[in-house]
């Protein structure tokens, strides 16, 4: 099946929805709705309060919702797809059913794990050991990093921005254990006891290791960790894709940035015949590499050890475990119990061989007429844009140009790849957990350096088709939605088209809004990094954007705990856009026909609460915080809420009026696509 280019001209021969031929049901779970709460007020709570109501999260689970329950469909779909192959009794050595089913059995032999306590990390340990000179470490980094270590940078290969046509190794920050700079730094209660539990997290993962002097060496880690969060730059200023764009040679690294072995670390992890590199922080490599002669080795070797125990301790015995959820799962993120570990194998499968799972999944999971609807909403979606940006009163016609030139070139990814992943070289086998876990991550790291040496690949995708997600690539100027979120609530094949373009059809319009979004509006329609807006446009785009992070600033989920407006500008935008030209395109596709009445209420009414029942989400303290603070996401209610009050069809749709909680005067709401 061939890659579906999405252009003007396609769009406009697509614009009636294929709707079932029986009357629709209307896709509202009309039992999670709590009556007692207006719509005007808080549509999220009309929609969505029974449920929060009688809804418990699940001890394993930080967050529940309507994700968490795709999420789980997903996972129980894979987890019977694994038992049918690890019970082939006909599978080949080398074959997917015997890789599945051995990496699986790998992971569920407690017995074994347990006996093996800490022996599995010992040949790791003898190399970390051994180093005596910075040489030698920049070389033990960079073989641990193609094993699946977090070094003090990270890297990813996709299409160079400067040229969408050739690839580029991009390299960014890194070394830092806890989810955000902020934690190590601010010296509020709630972070001050997060890094005692971190602390006390380190010091046990020492000693179950037989490392020595477990508490000294906890607070060397923790304090090197420090240091470095203290140069990292902030989520804010990491998500600015023109600042964080600077390409120069490999070999500039070591004249540039002294202190760290450079080409040693390079060579270890055979990226070393790349001539040049895309550097995200600068001033952190710079800062960080100066570290490396400034830092007793002995410290240095330490925080190596404690980055390979946490990366190497859900594959451990259940000491290891047990340590590594009480920080990561209890202290972190408010779980209370772990979850179970055929959940577990089924995400240790997953993670490794995404693909080959997948192949089975959309088989069985992902009927063909769900593909044809999808790209009828896109080709609506499209159009919708199209006729808001040649309408638009702020933009003048140069950048006008140069956006539907963009529109036309987006790229549509539904379902599953045209192409899949071989997995044929994974030696996997049923005794050997860690060092199956370690052979899975040098063959991606394989794959991934290999693409430095193959043309672009624009059939790649970046999301296996069982991930609950969606997302749009600047470089590739493409959207991508994955099998498994195109499933009801987002989208239900038997329900009326109002709802399906208020959930899925708002996330469609979500990604393409990633294209004109404060950072993906930077790239052209070819991918590539260039200022194509008029200095005007410029200005008036900013304008406009920052009243939506001043509207995003002052929502708080939590006591003391405000979301951060420019943080989460890029979703916020996508969210406005996205909704506002979905109820544009769900428009079209009635094709000038009135929609019915179904379950009491207008289709402009169940429109937005196909919405809010999207963004349905019951979340702890702990993971709100966390999601605050470092994730570019606000949280879902805020999502679901905060950009109808810009939206005029949704006054028309409930009568929204001043005294309303979701009104803001007309001459305030944000406009922007």
């Amino acid at each position: 099946m061939r890659l579906r280019i999405l252009s003007l001209a396609v769009a406009a021969v697509c614009l009636v929805s294929q709707v079932s031929a029986q009357r629709p049901t209307s896709g509202l779970d009309l039992t999670t709705f709590d009556r007692s709460v207006r719509p005007q007020d808080d549509l999220f709570r009309f929609v969505n309060g029974g449920w929060l109501t009688k809804t418990e999260i699940p001890a394993d689970r930080p967050i529940a919702g309507t994700f968490v329950q795709l999420s789980d469909k997903a996972e129980a779909d894979l987890y019977a797809i694994i038992e049918r192959l690890a019970g082939d009794p006909n599978k080949k050595p080398g074959s997917i059913a015997q890789q599945v089913g051995d990496l699986f059995a790998s992971f569920s032999n407690e017995a074994r794990i347990n006996t093996l306590g800490a022996s599995p990390l010992k040949p790791a340990f003898d190399r970390i050991d051994a180093i005596t000179t910075p040489a030698e470490l920049a070389r033990v980094i960079g073989e641990l990093s193609v094993i699946g270590l977090p070094g003090p940078v990270g890297g990813f290969v996709n299409a160079d921005a400067g040229d969408p046509t050739k690839v580029a190794l991009y390299l960014f920050q890194g070394g830092t254990t806890l989810p955000d700079r902020d934690y190590y730094l601010l010296d509020e209660p709630k972070f001050v006891e997060i890094r005692a539990k971190y602390l006390e997290y380190l010091q046990t993962s020492f000693t179950l290791a037989g490392r020595p002097d477990p508490a000294g060496t906890a607070k060397a880690v923790l304090g090197l960790e420090t240091e470095l969060a203290k140069i990292q730059w902030t989520q804010v200023e990491s998500r600015d894709a023109v600042k964080t764009y600077n390409k120069m040679a490999l070999s500039k690294l070591a004249t540039d940035m002294p202190g760290f072995d450079w080409i040693g670390w390079a060579t270890a992890q055979g990226i070393d015949k790349t001539p040049e590199v895309v550097i995200g922080q600068p001033s952190f490599f710079k800062g960080f590499a100066a570290m490396v002669p400034a830092v007793p080795m002995s410290t240095w070797k330490s925080w190596v050890v404690a980055q390979y125990i946490t990366a190497s301790g859900a594959y451990l015995s259940q000491a290891f475990v047990d340590a590594r959820f009480e920080f990561f799962g209890r202290t972190l993120n408010g779980q209370q119990a772990q979850r179970p570990r055929w959940k577990r194998g089924v995400q240790v499968v997953n993670n490794s061989m995404g693909e080959a799972l997948g192949q089975l999944y959309v088989e069985r999971h992902f009927p063909p007429n769900a593909k044809q609807r999808m790209e009828a909403m896109i080709a609506n979606l499209i159009e919708a844009y199209r006729q808001s940006i040649t309408t638009l009163d702020w933009m003048t016609e140069p950048t006008r140009k140069e956006a539907l030139d963009k529109l036309s070139k987006f790229k549509a990814k539904i379902g599953y790849p045209n192409q899949w992943r071989d997995y044929g070289s994974l030696k996997v086998t049923a005794d050997d957990l860690l060092g199956n876990m370690e052979r899975s991550a040098r063959l991606e790291h394989e794959y991934q350096i290999g693409k430095l040496q193959r043309p672009v690949d624009h059939e790649e995708w970046l999301m296996s088709p069982q991930t609950v997600n969606a997302y749009y690539n600047p470089v590739k100027n493409e959207i991508v939605f994955p099998a498994a979120i195109l499933q009801a609530p987002f989208f239900d094949l038997e329900a009326d088209e109002a709802v399906n373009y208020g959930a899925i059809g708002a996330v469609i319009g979500h990604e393409i809004g990633h294209g004109f979004d404060d950072q993906g509006r930077r790239f052209d329609g070819s991918g590539a990094l260039r200022d194509w807006w008029t200095p005007a446009d410029e200005a008036e785009f900013q304008k406009r954007a920052k009243v939506l992070v001043d509207q995003f600033n002052v929502l708080s989920p939590l006591p003391g705990v405000t979301v951060n407006g420019e943080l989460t500008l890029g979703e916020n935008i996508g969210d406005l856009g996205g909704l506002s030209i979905a109820y544009k395109a769900w428009k079209l596709s009635l094709a000038g026909k009135a929609s019915p009445m179904i379950d009491g209420f207008s289709g402009e009414q169940r429109f937005f609460m196909g919405w809010a029942q999207a963004w349905r989400s019951k979340a702890r303290e702990q993971y709100l915080r966390n999601q605050v603070m470092a994730d570019p996401h606000a949280p879902e209610q805020f999502r679901a809420n905060a950009p109808l009050s810009n939206i005029d069809a949704f006054y028309e749709a409930f009568n929204v009026r001043p005294g309303d909680k979701l009104y803001v005067a007309p001459e305030k709401r944000v406009r922007i696509w």
